[in-house]
């Protein structure tokens, strides 16, 4: 089974839209593959049009900001229903912080000398959701930072220019919405937040006792040892394995679809349960 069930089109902080990514999942030879825009499920309409033309299976899905123990984390929704009121809800309740957020970001960065930030910003979106990657383009773009990981440091983080903190809402309340639209709810990514091991355990001891269904073992840039660990503890609290890139198209990110290291244990791969 080759799947990718964490991918970005230009309706959250990708470039492409969903028909296009569809036909790059369906190009490599993806069997499965998932859209998971931030906080978003306007592009899976598109996504199974062209799914279903081509023959791909696609699983409908969602990446949903969340704080746990006063942290920031992605929650993954799949298998989803996208009539769900109760899910839509707390999509529009973090697509309005979204919106507060990007123009505190903007007012932080002309402050700090940065002419037209939001209006840059928003050339770069292209009208869609305004994220925190767009101000991290437009800033790579304009000359102010050579990539991605020299805008975190600079902008955008802590009490840096742009470095907004956001209420969302707790771990447990995104669960619930999730599985409210009968969906599986997945951490995204675990080994990518700034937490040592032991805390990330603690996380996923808390995900499980909220009735979360497991977390993403593989992503694009997961390393062996990472890959090892995740099943390890995949098998120690007793958790569903979800495998997908994070593709969002930018010409700066080397992440493919589909180029992904297989799950070490498929029988608790997500697939099998939705």
């Amino acid at each position: 089974m080759k799947a990718d069930l964490h991918n970005h089109s230009y309706y959250s902080d990708g470039v492409l839209s969903p028909k296009e990514l569809v036909i790059i999942a369906n190009d490599v030879g993806c069997d499965l593959f998932s859209l998971t825009d931030h906080d978003s499920t306007l592009g899976l309409p598109e996504a199974q049009l062209e799914s279903d033309k081509l023959g791909l299976r696609l699983i409908n899905g969602v990446e949903i900001s969340a704080f746990w123990n006063n942290s920031a984390i992605h929650i993954i929704g799949l298998g989803i229903d996208i009539n769900s009121d109760i899910l839509q809800n707390g999509l529009s309740f973090n697509q309005e912080l979204r919106k507060v957020r990007a123009e505190k970001i903007a007012l932080d960065l002309l402050r700090s000398g940065i002419r037209d930030p939001l209006e840059k910003a928003q050339k770069i979106s292209g009208g869609h959701m305004l994220t925190r990657t767009h101000f991290a383009q437009m800033l790579i773009k304009e000359g102010y930072c050579k990539d991605m990981k020299s805008v975190f440091r600079r902008y955008l983080s802590g009490k840096k220019p742009g470095g907004v903190r956001v209420e969302w809402k707790n771990f447990d309340q995104v669960i619930k919405w999730i599985h409210y639209a009968g969906g599986k709810a997945l951490i995204a990514h675990p080994f990518r937040y700034r937490m040592t091991i032991s805390k990330i355990k603690q996380l996923l001891l808390d995900f499980k006792e909220a009735s979360g269904d497991g977390f993403e073992v593989v992503n694009a840039n997961s390393s062996e040892d990472e890959i090892s660990l995740g099943n390890q503890l995949l098998e120690d609290y007793d958790f569903l394995a979800s495998s997908g890139s994070d593709f969002h198209g930018w010409p700066n990110q080397r992440v493919q679809i589909g180029n992904l290291a297989d799950l070490p244990n498929s029988s608790r791969a997500i697939w099998n349960y939705l």
